[in-house]
């Protein structure tokens, strides 16, 4: 849900404009304080204008405000939601001159103008989407925000959260609507994606009270009578609420859903197996905006192609390495499958071998958070808590993923790992997957970014993927450098992460422009990486669903480690790796041009 409704101001691409030296105005100084306070107000007072907008992203950060509603879905306001970005674009253009700003504000302005323009480029791809996907389809997404985001600490809240069940047929009406819509403009998901989502649609059907017999409550049934019973009022009145949210169930959330049902029953028919995004009305156009739109460079899918062929080439080398190190007598293959096949590097599938996961997982983290002294001068307040994907969606969720704090901090981050299938979770990459989701990865950045409160919150909110994958990539790589990684199995589990990142440059644009099938991205993943089958098909079934997205990770990890070994070479002695990583993490998420220019005001202010 959070693609749909919060991207249009945080569309992240590399314009010129953004790549200006960062200098500062000539004006003087309470001139420059005055215009920046009046650019500040003014960025401000959009992000609200926006943010009203949109009930879901409220409540995601804590507010309570538009607590019973949910976001309008609707084609007429995308086009509002847009044209109200042009608006402010054109409000901060007449108001507001560059050269009085102070350094930050100039950036902050030069970020909002950039954004408004690729709001524009984007805007005629609006509908190129699938809003019901595997990955981060509304059907998963509606409960799993009710459970995780909605909080309930009074009667108010529960009844908010009765109404916002109640009001489920409408919303999904529009997410209907905008289905049939699409399809009849050419875009539809390929056919394998319906199987995913009915079933995460006819899971979200069972349970009581949807179902009067059954012994297993709904989860979001569960997820509401749990919050409900830990509010402090009378058994009479917690009776009551509970009563009123079993008719929400049945007279709300089972008729939006037998509706949704309907319809993707009705498209599944209609679908056919081309996946790539080539098969769209200038498709071509459409996935070149995309990968400029992920990586904020003007790469083409060629380079990118070229570029992965090479770096998987160079983590075979390495990998190598670690097989002579071990002792592996074999190829490169056979010593995949070692990996893949010996139990020693995986935990049972049972609650057991669940638990102990988490376990572990969580004592990765702790051991990390011992260490960020010797690698960042600035921590994150937000605490991190490592969970497991929820049983209504883990069977199409990603292996792991982060959910970011509520921007006051009073929810916590959460470190989601994925524990359907533990043949896809060794225990080899359990570091670097924890590194990249936790500490010093998502939660570090995302955290710090949330907690700038002298940004304008539209930056500290901001969602430059290259960056914010890139940093993640990163931070796999980093605690190796400082001691992490002692066992050689873990070492090449680091490397097998990386490698899966190289492997998507090929296949994305491989599916999407050289029209590769479903079928070959498989088999090019099952070829060169160590991971299961059930790994590789659901990699390329988010390549399918999420043109482009997958390509940021390495394209940004490599420029941050261009930029850290820059800084070094000229720095020399001087080089403070805290220091860097201050430079990188305290001005919010930014389009890679933008942090090169960060870094090298950075160098050229610790030269003098």
């Amino acid at each position: 849900m959070r693609k749909q409704i919060c991207a249009f101001l945080f569309l992240c691409l590399m314009s010129p404009m953004i790549a200006e030296p960062l200098g500062m105005p000539t004006r003087s100084t309470p001139d420059v304080q005055s215009s920046s306070e009046r650019a500040n107000a003014l960025f401000e007072e959009a992000y609200q204008a926006r943010l009203e907008r949109s009930p879901y992203e409220l409540s995601t950060i804590g507010s309570k405000k538009f607590y019973d509603r949910w976001d309008d879905l609707s084609l007429e306001e995308t086009d509002a939601r847009f044209r109200l970005v042009q608006k402010w674009a054109e409000k901060l253009e007449r108001e507001i001159d560059a050269s009085t700003l102070d350094e930050e504000t100039a950036l902050s302005l030069r970020l909002f103008r950039y954004n408004a323009k690729m709001s524009a480029q984007h805007h005629p791809f609006a509908e190129y989407d699938y809003p019901v996907n595997q990955m981060f389809g509304l059907q998963a997404e509606i409960p799993a925000f009710l459970i995780n985001v909605h909080q309930v600490s009074n009667e108010w809240e529960a009844e908010a959260y009765i109404t916002r069940l109640q009001r489920l047929p409408e919303v999904v009406q529009q997410l209907n609507d905008g289905l049939l819509r699409r399809e009849k403009n050419g875009i539809m998901p390929p056919k394998f994606v319906f199987g995913y989502v009915l079933s995460d649609v006819d899971n979200l059907l069972k349970g009581f009270p949807i179902q009067s017999d059954s012994s297993e409550k709904h989860p979001v049934y569960a997820d509401f009578e749990k919050k409900v019973q830990g509010l402090k009022l009378s058994a009479e009145k917690q009776s009551e609420l509970l009563k009123q949210g079993q008719r929400a169930m049945l007279e709300g959330f089972a008729p939006a859903y037998r509706s949704l049902r309907k319809v993707l029953v009705q498209q599944q028919s209609r679908a056919t197996t081309d996946d790539g995004c080539w098969k769209f009305p200038r498709g071509a156009e459409y996935y070149a905006q995309a990968l400029a739109q992920t990586t904020t460079t003007d790469m083409t899918a060629e380079e990118i192609h070229q570029l992965g062929l090479s770096e998987v080439e160079r983590i075979h080398a390495e990998m190598r390495r670690i097989m002579k190190e071990v002792g592996f007598e074999g190829t490169l293959q056979e010593f995949f499958q070692f990996m893949r096949d010996d139990p020693r590097f995986y935990y049972s599938n049972d609650q057991a071998g669940k638990k102990a996961y988490l376990a572990k997982a969580d004592e990765i983290v702790t051991a990390m958070k011992g260490k960020l002294d010797q690698l960042f001068l600035t921590k994150p307040k937000a605490d991190l808590v490592v969970k497991a994907v929820e049983p209504f969606r883990e069977k199409t969720a990603g292996k792991a993923f982060y959910q970011p704090p509520s921007l006051d901090g009073k929810r916590p981050g959460y470190y989601y790992a994925n524990l359907y299938d533990m043949a896809s979770m060794p225990n080899y990459q359990m570091e670097a997957l924890a590194y990249h989701e936790g500490i010093p990865g998502h939660h570090m950045q995302l955290s710090i970014a949330q907690e700038l409160t002298s940004l304008p919150t539209f930056r500290r909110m901001a969602g430059y993927t290259a960056y914010i994958e890139g940093w993640g990539l990163y931070t796999e790589q980093l605690p190796k450098e400082f001691g992490f990684y002692s066992d050689p199995y873990s070492d090449f589990g680091r490397l097998a992460m990386e490698l899966w990142r190289a492997c998507r440059l090929v296949v994305d644009t491989g599916i999407h422009a050289k029209r590769w099938t479903r079928q070959q991205g498989v088999e090019y993943y099952r070829n060169h990486t160590p991971n299961s089958k059930e790994d590789c098909r659901k990699m390329v079934d988010r390549h399918i669903v999420m043109p482009g997205q997958a390509t940021a990770y390495k394209v940004g990890m490599n420029e941050i480690l261009r930029l850290r070994e820059k800084a070094r070479e000229e720095l020399g002695p001087q080089f403070d790796i805290r220091e860097f990583h201050d430079v990188v993490l305290t001005h919010g998420a930014v389009p890679l041009a933008v942090l090169e220019t960060l870094v090298e005001d950075w160098i050229e202010k610790k030269r003098d």
